[in-house]
């Protein structure tokens, strides 16, 4: 006799290709959706639905957006001179709470890794200097994890950049080296965008 019933198991499958759920994880919530009202169920499979349909890259910045440009790229309160480069767009969402920032953004969508076949080309990069040619950038802030790739990837922007004439700094103190910008929390990313550095 099988522990869990087809369409029970087909819905703990497909949980457990979500970022950080394992198998209980992902019965745990199995269950738990099984509970609700079947309204409450139908409302989250429809955000997902929405979310998933109507949202895009932002033909500037490559941040998530359902209009073109993104909010960032419109405001005409952000400081139009400082450009921070992040690897996804949920980065930028870590970097805004820290209520510092009130620059721009550019979504690099990853970082350097020839290992698996992440090159260049499959970056964001060639937008992020074409902005930095016809606008006034004054000063670029690398904010990639700090990884052996996220590293490569803030030192090859940098060799890029600097001839442009555009301060390169990065995130300092604060994120330990392996660590993340999703599971750093605001104090922790003020601190690394008060003490970032020159590249």
């Amino acid at each position: 006799m099988k522990e869990l019933a087809e369409p029970i198991a087909r819905l703990v499958e497909e949980l457990k290709r979500l970022p950080g759920v394992g198998q209980k994880t992902a019965v745990r919530l199995a269950f738990h959706l099984l509970r609700q009202p079947a309204e409450d169920v139908e409302r989250l499979a429809q955000a997902i639905s929405t979310a998933k349909q109507s949202l895009r890259t932002c033909s500037v910045c490559h941040n998530l957006t359902d209009q073109d440009p993104c909010e960032f790229c419109r405001s005409e309160a952000r400081n139009s001179k400082q450009i921070c480069v992040v690897e996804s767009a949920q980065d930028i969402v870590n970097v805004e709470k820290t209520r510092r920032y009130t620059g721009l953004y550019h979504v690099l969508g990853g970082v350097l890794a020839p290992l698996d076949g992440v090159g260049p080309e499959q970056l964001n990069i060639k937008t992020l200097l074409g902005r930095l040619e016809k606008h006034a950038v004054e000063e670029v802030i690398i904010a990639t994890n700090p990884t052996a790739e996220g590293d490569a990837t803030a030192l090859y922007l940098a060799k890029l950049i600097k001839p442009l004439g555009v301060r390169v700094t990065r995130l300092a103190m604060g994120i330990p080296m392996g660590g993340e910008l999703e599971y750093a929390d605001s104090v922790t990313l003020q601190h690394a965008l008060d003490g970032r550095r020159e590249l």
